[in-house]
């Protein structure tokens, strides 16, 4: 665990302390960290590789990496609207607030009934709360489980061709950042969206453009996308909920924008080709060129 930081007094800022960043070394918690230690925030990482373990299905690793903490970001895995995570993160939360934690800030998916469930349990343990409601990471193209399809040249999801409006991760961990930072942020659900609408397919236009790799996307059914995912060694109980999830939230419910980026942080989000500018070549290298002709 990470010392504790001395006493921040500036006026609008919560007194400095332990942060506990659940799900630190992922998408979003390493760079909510980042952001935290660049702030001068003592940060502990919750995570089943840390030292002390965390694990969201053993309670018993929870005291340790509570102790000496006074707010943690909650990122529930593998997702907060998956059946049974608004009873974990209400027992979570309610630990936390019995070993002193004062402010919680939680990630959630926009429009996910699961997700809202997730919300009012964290909010009942008493504590302060944010809630950070996040539209499709754009960095799931470049950093999680879809990067291999897309370098394959077809990406395959259950959800039709409906906008999204792609948000960046860096967005979602600054705003998450400031609500843990400062306590004008107490109270407030941030809706933190990109700044424009695009189908996967236009998506993936993108990519092809700045890569020069093209990458064309097919709807799946349900059923078709867990066979595939159960066909490449994923277990079929993490399967059937995340095409549950990519059903619910992309089928066109989420096809407007939220002002969470604006509202958080005085600034407009950042746009999703500037994240295929930063992602391109280390993500998605250009395909290699074709050998010339030897010449006679």
């Amino acid at each position: 665990m990470t010392t504790t930081d001395t006493t921040d007094t500036t006026a609008g800022r919560a007194p400095a302390h332990t942060t506990l960043v659940l799900g630190g070394t992922g998408k979003t918690g390493r760079r909510v960290a980042a952001a935290l230690r660049a702030a001068g925030r003592a940060v502990a990482i919750g995570s089943r590789s840390a030292t002390p373990p965390f694990d969201w299905t053993d309670e018993s690793t929870w005291p340790a990496v509570l102790a000496g903490v006074g707010s943690a970001y909650v990122a529930y895995s593998p997702d907060a609207g998956f059946p049974g995570a608004a009873e974990v993160i209400g027992r979570f939360a309610r630990r936390a607030a019995d070993t002193g934690v004062d402010r919680l800030v939680l990630l959630t998916g926009r429009n996910e009934e699961g997700a809202l469930r997730s919300e009012e349990a964290l909010r009942a343990a008493g504590t302060r709360w944010t809630v950070v409601r996040a539209a499709f990471f754009a960095q799931n193209f470049s950093e999680d489980f879809m990067v291999e399809q897309v370098r394959a040249g077809e990406l395959a999801m259950p959800a039709a061709d409906v906008p999204e409006p792609f948000v960046d991760a860096d967005d979602v961990a600054e705003v998450a950042a400031a609500a843990l930072l400062d306590e004008g942020h107490d109270g407030r659900v941030y809706e933190v969206t990109g700044p424009r609408l695009l189908t996967f397919t236009q998506a993936l236009a993108e990519i092809t453009a700045a890569t020069g790799r093209p990458v064309a996307y097919r709807a799946l059914e349900p059923g078709e996308y867990v066979a595939a995912m159960v066909a490449g060694g994923a277990p079929a109980e993490l399967a059937r909920p995340l095409a549950e999830v990519f059903t619910e939230i992309l089928d066109g419910r989420n096809a407007h924008l939220g002002r969470g980026v604006q509202e958080a942080l005085g600034r407009e989000p950042r746009d999703f080709a500037d994240y295929v500018a930063r992602a391109a070549a280390g993500a998605w290298p250009r395909p290699a060129q074709a050998a010339e002709p030897a010449r006679g």
